[in-house]
Formats: C-alpha cells, structure tokens, sequence
C-alpha cells in the first residue's frame, strides 16, 4: 500500500466455507470496523484427524461467492492446498496445555493444524483484526494465545454465537444431519440454557451430570463431552464460587455428525 493508505484498515474472516449467517455476521462486523474485507475459503486437511470428516465436509464454493458478493467482500482468497502446503508443514506449536482438554482430547493434532493454517493464512493476508466466532470457543482461546505467544500483530475480535430460529448454533455440519438427527439436534442449546438457570440449585458437578442426562436421553444424539472451565485457561470449574468467567462447552454426536456449543454461566 502507499503512503496515503496506510491508515486502511484490513479486516479478516477466516473459513472453511459453506457459509451459513454465522458467518456472514463475522463478515458484517468486519466490515463495519474495518476498510477493507478479506475472506478466506480453505478446507484445512491438517487440522482432520478423521480422513472421512475431511472427505464429507461441505464444499459449496459458488454458493459462498455469491454470499460474499452479496455483502461486498472486497477480497476472496481461496488457495489449493499445494499453494498453502507446497511442502509438509512439521511446525509443532507449545499451545500451554490449551489443547489437551475438550476438543483436543477427542481430536488429537486437531488444533496444532488449526494454529497451522491461520498463522499462514496471517502471514498472507497481514489483517489489522480477524474475525472468530465464540462456538468454536476453545479455537477462540488457542488463537488469542498463540497470536500472543509469537507476537503476530493482529487483534483477534470474537463473535456471538449465531443459531437458528430453533436454537441449534449455526454449523457447515449442519447440513450433514440426517431428518431424525436435525429435529433432535436443538435439545442441545434447549439443554444448556436451561443448565444456565440451574447452577443456583445444582453444584457443578451435579449439574455436569444433569446436562449429559438429558441429552442422552434422546436416542439420536450421544455427550462426547460437557465440561465447565474458565474462560481464559479452559481449566475445570470445580465450585461456582470458584472467581473465574465460567463456560461451560459440549461436544454432542448426532449420529455420525459432530456438534459443538457452550454457554457462558
């Protein structure tokens, strides 16, 4: 850029693409705080653990481009994999035990993969901020802390989760479900807010208990795991007066389709 633009701001919204309005709301926030929109499309094979996951995952490239015309993307970058991987990436990253808990026990590698691509797609793009949804919460936490740890000057700005009118959060994956795992599928938000209004009356641990109950109740979705954890270390939450921000994070199989949410107490 010139010297006259160096005040333009360049905003980022990292994706795998098939976008649903959860993303789209990352691109409207982008785009408001920012001069310049860029959006990446990459399906990440380093950060699949499960090869047939990688093979299912929802690719819906025109679709995506004419969303993003739509909300008048400036820049739409949408690498191959041997532009991003011209060779093996072997760099392995210290995420301070962030990613041995939740999502890292059951994806093992999954999120050294994620930290991976974004520091690449980072050093590509070079985006003033970049644009994260809170329902991939402990993404969200590994990535502050990595663009802390290395120093990468960017601002990472998170976002609300987006749901359907149902209360389901927003997922490509979504769209994988079968009709029995689709209509179940809400108990999961259903669940956590009512957990929310539970914590005076129940301890953590019992509450723990009441929300996996709940779910597995329902023949079609199976708890990989509930756990209440700080917001900064994703350590467990033992007591409520525990003084942390507690959130508490689900990962629930609706058949062969996994999802994720969480909910702040």
């Amino acid at each position: 850029m010139d010297s006259k633009s160096e005040n333009v701001k360049v905003g980022f919204v990292p994706t795998m693409g098939a976008l649903h309005e959860g993303h789209l709301s990352l691109v409207r926030c982008c785009r408001n705080q920012n001069e310049v929109v860029v959006v990446s499309i990459f399906v990440n094979p380093t950060q699949f653990n499960d090869k047939e996951d990688l093979a299912n995952y929802p690719r819906t490239l025109d679709k995506d481009l004419e969303l993003l015309r739509q909300e008048h993307v400036d820049v739409v970058f949408c690498p191959s994999v041997e532009e991003m991987y011209p060779e093996p990436d072997t760099r392995t990253f210290d995420l301070g035990g962030l990613d041995t808990t939740m999502e890292g026990a059951f994806r093992p590698g999954h999120f050294n993969g994620v930290v991976q691509i974004v520091t690449k797609l980072f050093e590509v793009v070079l985006p003033h901020r970049a644009y994260f949804g809170e329902k991939d919460f402990q993404q969200l936490t590994i990535i502050r802390y990595i663009v802390n740890q290395l120093n990468i000057p960017v601002q990472i700005v998170p976002c609300p989760i987006v749901r359907e009118p149902d209360g389901l959060a927003m997922s490509s994956r979504n769209m994988l479900l079968g009709a029995n795992e689709r209509q179940a599928a809400p108990l999961i938000s259903q669940v956590l807010f009512k957990a929310k209004d539970l914590k005076n009356s129940l301890s953590v641990s019992e509450l723990k208990k009441w929300v996996v109950d709940q779910i597995d109740a329902n023949p079609y979705l199976q708890t990989e795991y509930f756990e209440i954890v700080d917001d900064v270390k994703l350590q467990p939450v033992n007591s409520w007066e525990d003084p942390v921000a507690k959130v508490g994070c689900i990962a629930v199989r609706a058949g062969k389709i996994r999802l994720i949410d969480n909910i702040r107490f």
